[in-house]
């Protein structure tokens, strides 16, 4: 059997794209980011990012997502070409806020929760103004401190 090889992808060639690293908020229902929200961009490979014009990168604050192994401070890559399916780790604008949840969805009901057991579930219809903003396809979690990167 061969084993199949990544090759070495150089920032900025053919084989990699720039995706925007997202501000902390953007307002529900708000069709694609504005640029005063973008803080950043990371160069990703291709095959990690497919759609590049429909993919962003946020930051995760706080621990609601644990239970799926995303903490606090990772990064969440977005693609906002996808739709969810029962499952799928989604971004959703709720009442302005974005907010990161597992979309759950049966036969007759669809809700969002939140992957820590000390957190409620709640319906899509409880939402005030809710719509589901993108597709999580993949976290980068560091696993050193900050601190230790500084060095």
């Amino acid at each position: 059997m061969a084993v199949a090889r990544i090759e070495e992808l150089k920032p900025g060639g053919s084989g990699t794209v720039r995706i925007p690293i997202m501000g902390p908020s953007l307002c529900a229902g708000f069709p694609s980011p504005a640029d005063d929200f973008v803080e950043d961009a990371l160069d990703l490979p291709r095959w990690l990012a497919p759609n590049p014009p429909a993919t962003f990168l946020w930051r995760i604050s706080g621990n609601s997502m644990q239970g799926a192994g995303i903490y606090d401070r990772d990064l969440a890559c977005v693609d906002r070409s996808l739709t969810p399916n029962d499952g799928s780790v989604v971004v959703a604008a709720i009442d302005g806020e974005m907010s990161i949840k597992r979309y759950r969805q049966t036969s007759d009901r669809a809700w969002l929760a939140f992957e820590n057991p000390d957190l409620p579930v709640f319906a899509v219809e409880e939402l005030g103004e809710g719509v589901i903003w993108g597709v999580v396809r993949f976290t980068i979690h560091w696993h050193t401190t900050k601190a230790a990167l500084k060095r």
